[in-house]
């Protein structure tokens, strides 16, 4: 039986099933992992797995990555709606999450209209929490816009590089997908949850689209998902991990199945960046100085395709080395030259190439979600079992599908120099192999 609420816990009745629908994929496993924590069986899948399987509706926690972040905003609304629809047949009544990018990066707006409309259609019409924040990465929410350590988000280098909206005042971006929103300031979301849930209730009433939800502390999360939770079958949460894991830390632990066994495989772990960001980069060159084999494969070679005369004997050079056992690392050499938008496509082409060495893997570590779905979608594997969290913001899991092998997905922007030696470290001593 479920713990009973203490002091801490909302009152009423809470949801016992969960349904995420991200934009990726490591944002999706990122908020899946805080059930797990919790003790709730939790899988991530992505938009282009088969139809109907039971394996994944079984999960009481199922996050779904829609890959949609690069897409336009008509087929990333589209994505979403038509996943919803899919994913929301035989879960009766779960609550509901959208998770988009705490620095708006994609097309968070048009999803989440079309979220929200698809719902309506089906009759379960709900009030979206837009709460982006996530005080533990730098990110918060001050007077409806979003901050990067303070400062306002459209002032920063991260927007000049990589932005969807003319500002990152949420009123203005919801408005531009045609949603009516209000904001509720944090003098509101301080309040007592009691006082909080009358609000929410208020707003649904007189038919909002959104609350704009501030919060700069973990704490104010908190108390917006003690005062939401009875509400789950009447709102819909959107944000990043810092929501997700609020939401998850309100519900009382449960004593589910014990995690399955990691299988053994002869193999090495094949760790993969496709990410570009300098954390990523720093965490793969600290993996590189302890000697294991280190491949940089160039965009151009990747563009190029099979075709080119270096590809076969890369891929067995390659497949070598994590067939003797030895975690292996391949990154795609930084290229000033790429687009953000070509990124799709350097990673289905990675996932060919390297098809082969990650048949016989012992364990994979991907950084970049694109690049881990390409990868093993090719290797007929369709979602992961998510089992723990090595470190803040990895995932540890174990593939559904033809390939049962331990997985950790990382996003690219963050994390420690020790990220991947660490996580790689926890992962072995799970295996009982050396490290």
């Amino acid at each position: 039986m479920p713990a009973q609420h203490g002091p801490d816990r909302p009152d009423g009745p809470l949801p016992s099933e969960w349904l995420i629908l991200a934009d990726d994929l490591t944002g999706a496993a990122d908020c899946a992992i805080a059930f797990a924590r919790r003790g709730l069986g939790a899988a991530v899948g992505w938009h282009a797995a088969p139809a109907g399987d039971g394996a994944m509706a079984a999960f009481p926690v199922l996050a779904i990555d829609a890959d949609s972040r690069r897409l336009l905003p008509e087929a990333a609304a589209a994505r979403h709606a038509a996943l919803l629809r899919r994913h929301l047949s035989g879960r009766a009544h779960p609550a509901l999450i959208k998770k988009i990018d705490s620095t708006l990066r994609g097309q968070p707006a048009a999803e989440l209209a079309a979220t929200l409309a698809a719902l309506r259609e089906m009759g379960r019409g709900r009030l979206a929490l837009l709460a982006p924040a996530f005080p533990a990465t730098g990110r918060t929410t001050e007077g409806g816009h979003v901050h990067l350590e303070g400062v306002r988000l459209d002032s920063t280098a991260l927007w000049a590089r990589d932005h969807s909206y003319d500002s990152a005042d949420l009123l203005v971006v919801l408005a531009s997908a045609g949603l009516k929103a209000r904001l509720l300031p944090l003098e509101r979301v301080r309040k007592q949850p009691s006082a909080l849930a009358a609000a929410l209730h208020a707003a649904h009433a007189e038919r909002l689209d959104a609350l704009v939800c501030d919060a700069v502390e973990v704490a104010d999360l908190d108390n917006l998902a003690r005062a939401s939770l009875p509400l789950a079958e009447n709102v819909l949460w959107v944000g990043s991990g810092g929501i997700a894991a609020a939401l998850a830390a309100a519900l009382p632990a449960a004593t589910g199945v014990p995690p399955p066994a990691l299988p053994r495989r002869p193999g090495g772990v094949l760790v993969v960046v496709g990410s570009v960001a300098e954390a990523s980069r720093a965490a793969a060159a600290a993996l590189a100085g302890t000697g294991v084999p280190r491949f940089a494969i160039p965009a151009e070679l990747l563009r190029a395709g099979e075709g080119d005369p270096r590809w076969r004997p890369l891929g067995r050079e390659i497949a070598a080395a994590i067939a003797a056992g030895r975690d292996t690392l391949v990154e795609i050499a930084a290229d000033p030259a790429a687009e953000l938008r070509q990124g799709a496509a350097l990673a289905e082409a990675l996932a060919l190439l390297l098809a082969p060495a990650a048949s016989r893997m012992g364990g994979l570590f991907a950084t970049g979600g694109e690049t881990a779905c390409a990868l093993l979608s090719r290797l007929g594997v369709h979602g992961i079992h998510l089992l723990e969290e090595v470190e803040p913001g990895v995932p540890l899991g174990l593939t559904l599908g033809a390939l049962q092998v331990p997985v950790m997905t990382k996003a690219g922007a963050f994390g420690r120099n020790t990220t991947i030696l660490r996580s790689l470290a926890r992962l072995h001593h799970l295996l009982g192999a050396p490290s």
